[in-house]
């Protein structure tokens, strides 16, 4: 498999605008489809989105998915037909496996400030499972200057929140300014800018990354990232791609 380097920049995301959501999609989501951009390796959606207070996304259904929920700023309510709750923030790492079909809804918890979240989907390894749901707090000090795994299905890993899916997991790290690390070996990876400012010395000249950015990797190996400002990272490392 021959090594591959993608950016995609922020302004490329394909939006979604309501009177009470902004969402800007990694890739073909809802509305917004693009057959040359539907995933990466098994990420299927990586959506950044902001609610406006007290609206949110009312009770709908999903089927045979692992959604994983980062909150970036303030709080979002989840609510599911298999009664589970709970309020995930900063830190707080959600799982919700939809499995034989689920139906939740998610709203923004505070009624003065939006909530801002990271949301992406991976399936599973096998179709058909029960519903679950997790939530896990994560410290402060797991994610500065290094790559914290926040959910994991590969089998050895020491995972915040587990997925159903065998040969994926995602990292998240926070970085000072001029601080450094290397992402994972793999022949997936999704890198995105959640925050802040990054560069990639020794790939592309020495390539910036911006907020909202998004690099995909094939045959990934000994990639570094420096961050330029306080910055925000997550990454998936991805062993298999779908149909592979």
């Amino acid at each position: 498999m021959p090594a591959k380097v993608e950016i995609r920049r922020a302004a490329a995301r394909a939006v979604t605008t309501t009177s009470w959501l902004h969402s800007k999609h990694s890739f073909s989501f809802g509305d917004h489809y693009d057959p040359t951009n539907t995933h990466h390796g098994v990420l299927l959606v990586n959506n950044d989105d902001v609610v406006q207070p007290g609206a949110g996304f009312d009770t709908h259904p999903h089927r045979d998915m692992e959604i994983v929920t980062w909150v970036l700023d303030g709080s979002l309510a989840h609510r599911d037909s298999a009664g589970n709750s709970g309020v995930v923030y900063p830190g707080l790492a959600q799982r919700m496996s939809a499995g034989t079909g689920i139906l939740h809804s998610e709203k923004n918890d505070s009624t003065t400030d939006p909530v801002r979240f990271i949301q992406m989907w991976v399936p599973p390894d096998v179709s058909g499972i029960a519903p679950g749901y997790q939530q896990s707090e994560i410290a402060d000090e797991l994610l500065d200057g290094r790559l914290a795994t926040i959910a994991s299905g590969m089998p050895g890993h020491d995972a915040a929140i587990t997925i159903h899916n065998r040969s994926a997991a995602l990292r998240g790290a926070r970085l000072d300014s001029g601080q450094s690390l290397e992402l994972p070996a793999a022949p997936y990876l999704h890198l995105f800018v959640e925050r802040g400012r990054l560069t990639m010395p020794a790939t592309d000249n020495g390539a910036e990354l911006a907020e909202g950015d998004a690099v995909r990797f094939t045959a990934a190996n000994g990639i570094r990232v420096m961050a330029d400002q306080a910055s925000e990272i997550l990454v998936w490392e991805m062993h298999a791609a779908l149909g592979g």
